[in-house]
């Protein structure tokens, strides 16, 4: 018997709805909610696949325990695991404090589960050691509202899209990282063509596909051009004068570093054109303007600044908490609210509460039952992992995060992880990055496997209902941290049984709800009845609210500061904190792909995610290329004063010359030497702890390795993929989606193999079968082939020496799952015949597995439209995330 339950998206902080059907065992299907107020029905290319992440053969399923790095993991049960992992913890406080201790979570839990780690943390342990990813991409979003309105939350809803007639978008590129939100905006300039949308962004991303106005500042100068803009806005009488007068305070304090950054001035520091930043001012002060920015803006030791700035704009003109405008940070994972709700970060208390008010302390102890809260701030992420090198922190938890791909400086991270004397790590997935230096690994209920609530971008709160049974032993991790507090009270003397005996999800959601009763963000009148009966619901929603009255804050004009006055802080520009020089020539950015999700222990599963962009591939501009003598999809190294990454290189004018580009998704185990933090910096904004991730000085030159090679497996099998990589300069994993999936993993390397690794490399492409066999070796050239075959078909290939480019045509074979035939002669040797050109290319649609070839083909046979490119190829009618590509090959 089947059943449809409602859940949303585990991505991006957009918050998109989704049906699952279930037969209890498995999911069946998954299709958008088109009653849930974001995403009306549409998901994007990484939301269609979600189900497929659900139950994978790297599922972590029951506990496992092993004393030394060294030593293998052994499976436990639950009360072993608990009561070892309890007693270390315990004996650790007993020595060094209870600040020799943390916890690092994620913005992909639950709020309950979000709750119950910072509820034991803060409230009973009595030290504010926990910290989040969300430190990576949204503390400076947060620290920002802060400044500006007295507390964390943009006063915007997603019903303004269609309500706004301009948008501005600064350091976000939602055409990949948001692809909803963009879907939204695409509407809406259709709707009104004279909707005015300006972009500022180094790089010509998809986004721009609908800008009326692209401005690619030099990185990290975000600051001058927003001053500048309200330089202008200021100059031409465009503000709004009785608002600021009304409604704010500290407009006076700035106008003198604001009158110093004439347009000229900072078309110098931007390398941008004067007349533009003069019309983006004029198109954001006379419409009604909401903006947009992610991490462009937010990674960054200027970061706070930046958001300050662009917020200035909004309340000069007098456009906040009104309709169609206001300053919207999008926010980067599902759930980032909802920890910033419940007080996740170090540096905050439950409800938007401070540290550092001991009346905010003093209600959270008295809610929790605790003598106090401790009046110190706990350690960032980058201060956490420092502390654990140096030792100051013994232990620490991580939950559903990956920091030894994620955070700046992987060397230090590694350094930091093999230093520390426990270190549990709970997740759905082993092995990933950081599992591999866990000493207690905790399997932790997947996605649609648990029970709780989500708050998106628009502080809007979701209910997740739970689909599917956990898997294994697997528990929902606000069970794991509730069954630990338990252990760890009674090792540490004391009863917190009753603290943390808690039945259900929902009886976490409301404690917390009665937390935050009078708050700005005040949920005491909401419960998973009201969610489930009436939909997702905006906060603050109190006692006897009436629901689906989604709201914008501070409508009234009034502010959460002490007098309900906004404030004007008084920013200035400065540098980048890492000055390029002449060993370092270039600016190195990070970012996301369009296809792919945070460190890929999620997205590697669905072959049809890993089709559009297969890995990692350095963007550069082609006057730099030329410069460095780089040819399109040579691999390169790139060097800066911490480590070095290797990657091919894609040549493109969409990039500012000086400047290169990465994506942040792969690590060690999925490419190895392909894992951007190796480059990045622990540079911090003074503020917000958050890190800098948008410029990094680098050096390139051509890498020449020994030998190149390309192994294929039919099936996607990424585990022996990541084991094949190992002890290479360069490997990637790539699994190519079709009714017959295939792993591709490119290889190269700086020494000559020798016959024991040659040996290796058959051993787990055979994988223990017997198979018939052709080879192929040329000795004077370094070719040596050979490929496996069953009933006709390709089944492994092992391509080394020559052009690995001419091996591509093999993959093709192998995702049709044709039989070889007369193509048998051909298949290991140079040249090959005429079908094993490509004729798809690039693949543009994940959706319906459309080409770049088909795309262009389609066009020159007449397909001059988006609407004819569509019909005739299928290409943008699945989730849409394809079309801006699609008419940038219309455009050219």
């Amino acid at each position: 018997m089947t059943q449809t339950v409602n859940s949303a998206c585990s991505y991006c902080g957009t918050g998109c709805g989704i049906r699952l059907e279930t037969d209890g065992q498995r999911i069946i299907s998954l299709s958008g909610n088109e009653q849930h107020p974001t995403n009306r029905g549409k998901l994007c290319s990484k939301g269609r696949e979600l189900h497929h992440t659900v139950r994978t053969h790297d599922r972590l399923l029951r506990p496992q325990i092993r004393t030394s790095l060294s030593q293998a993991f052994a499976p436990v049960d639950w009360d072993t695991a608990l009561d070892h992992s309890a007693q270390r913890f315990a004996d650790i406080i007993k020595e060094h404090g209870p600040g020799a201790v943390a916890f690092y979570v994620s913005g992909q839990l639950l709020t309950e589960d979000y709750y119950a780690f910072n509820k034991l943390m803060k409230g009973f342990i009595g030290r504010n050691n926990i910290d989040t990813n969300s430190r990576l991409c949204m503390s400076s979003a947060v620290a920002a509202y802060k400044r500006a309105f007295g507390a964390d939350g943009p006063p915007t809803c997603y019903a303004d899209i269609e309500l706004a007639e301009s948008f501005f978008i600064i350091g976000a590129n939602p055409a990949y990282a948001h692809p909803i939100v963009f879907r939204r905006l695409e509407a809406a300039k259709e709707a009104n063509p004279d909707l005015k949308i300006v972009v500022a962004d180094p790089r010509r991303t998809d986004t721009c596909s609908i800008a009326d106005l692209h401005l690619p500042l030099k990185a990290g100068t975000d600051v001058a051009l927003l001053q500048a803009m309200l330089n202008v806005m200021v100059w031409e009488d465009l503000i709004d004068q009785s608002y600021i007068e009304q409604h704010t305070q500290g407009f006076d304090s700035i106008l003198k570093n604001t009158q110093a950054m004439t347009p000229r001035k900072a078309a110098t520091i931007c390398d941008l054109k004067a007349a533009d930043i003069v019309q983006a001012a004029l198109w954001f002060a006379e419409n009604k303007t909401l903006s947009f920015w992610c991490q462009g803006m937010n990674q960054s030791t200027a970061a706070v600044d930046k958001n300050n700035a662009l917020i200035h704009l909004h309340l000069a003109t007098g456009q906040v908490g009104k309709a169609g405008c206001g300053p919207f940070s999008l926010t980067g994972q599902a759930n980032a609210m909802g920890g910033r709700e419940v007080g996740g970060l170090s540096n905050m208390l439950a409800a938007h509460r401070e540290i550092n008010n001991p009346q905010h302390r003093a209600e959270v102890a008295q809610h929790w039952g605790v003598e106090r809260i401790h009046d110190q701030v706990g350690l960032t992420a980058t201060e956490l992992f420092g502390a654990l090198e140096k030792g100051s922190v013994k232990a620490v938890w991580i939950a559903c995060t990956n920091p030894m791909v994620s955070l700046p400086d992987a060397k230090r991270t590694k350094a930091a992880l093999e230093k520390a004397e426990l270190v549990i790590v709970s997740d759905a997935y082993h092995p990933t990055d950081t599992t591999q230096f866990a000493h207690v690994l905790f399997p932790a209920a997947g996605w649609a496997e648990k029970e709780g609530t989500i708050s998106n971008s628009e502080r809007c709160i979701t209910h997740l209902q739970q689909a599917l049974p956990a898997a294994g032993l697997s528990r929902p991790d606000w069970k794991i941290t509730t069954d630990f507090a338990v252990s760890l009270g009674q090792k540490l003397g004391k009863d917190w049984s009753d603290s943390f005996a808690y039945q259900k999800a929902e009886d976490i959601f409301s404690e917390h709800c009665a937390l935050t009763q009078g708050k700005d963000l005040d949920i005491a009148g909401l419960s998973y009845a009201i969610l489930d009966q009436h939909g997702p619901q905006q906060w603050p929603f109190p006692k006897g609210q009436i629901p689906n009255q989604a709201q914008r804050l501070y409508s009234d004009g009034l502010f959460e500061t002490t007098d309900k006055k906004a404030r004007f802080i008084d920013v200035k520009y400065r540098p980048v904190a890492e000055a390029t020089d002449e060993e370092y020539p270039l600016s190195l950015t990070t970012g996301r792909i369009r296809d792919q999700w945070h460190t890929m222990t999620k997205t590697a599963h669905v072959p049809a995610l890993m089709q559009h962009y297969a890995i990692p591939q350095l963007q550069i501009h082609p006057n730099d290329a030329k410069a460095y003598k780089i040819k399109e999809e040579q691999l390169v190294r790139i060097s800066s004063r911490r480590g070095e990454v290797i990657a091919p290189a894609k040549i493109s004018d969409d990039i500012r010359q000086g400047l290169v580009f990465l994506p942040m998704h792969w690590g060690e185990m999925s490419a190895k030497k392909g894992q951007v933090n190796h480059l990045t910096m622990i540079a911090v904004d003074p503020i917000s702890k958050q890190p800098e991730f948008k410029h990094t000085a680098v050096n390139l030159e051509c890498f020449k390795p020994a030998w190149c090679g390309m192994m294929l497996m039919a099936g996607a099998k990424l585990s022996l993929g990541r084991e094949m990589i190992q002890g290479y300069t360069y490997g990637v994993v790539a699994c190519a989606g079709s009714d017959h999936p295939v792993t591709a993993i490119e290889l190269a390397c700086t020494k000559p193999l020798q016959t024991k690794q040659y040996k290796r490399l058959d051993q787990l492409l055979e994988q223990g079968q017997s198979f018939e066999t052709l080879s192929y070796s040329e000795r004077k050239q370094g070719i040596n082939r050979k490929a496996w075959l069953h009933d006709g078909r390709l089944v492994a290939v092992r391509w080394i020496g020559g052009d690995i480019q001419e091996a591509k045509w093999l993959r093709k074979l192998m995702l049709e799952g044709r039989d070889v035939g007369e193509l048998r002669p051909y298949l290991l040797a140079p040249g090959g015949p005429v079908e094993k050109q490509d004729t798809k290319g690039k693949i543009i649609c994940a959706c319906n597995n459309v080409g770049e070839l088909d795309l262009k083909s389609a066009i020159k046979n007449g397909a001059n439209s988006l609407e004819k490119l569509k019909a005739c190829t299928l290409a943008g009618t699945g989730c849409g995330s394809c079309v801006p590509e699609m008419k940038g090959l219309l455009k050219n």
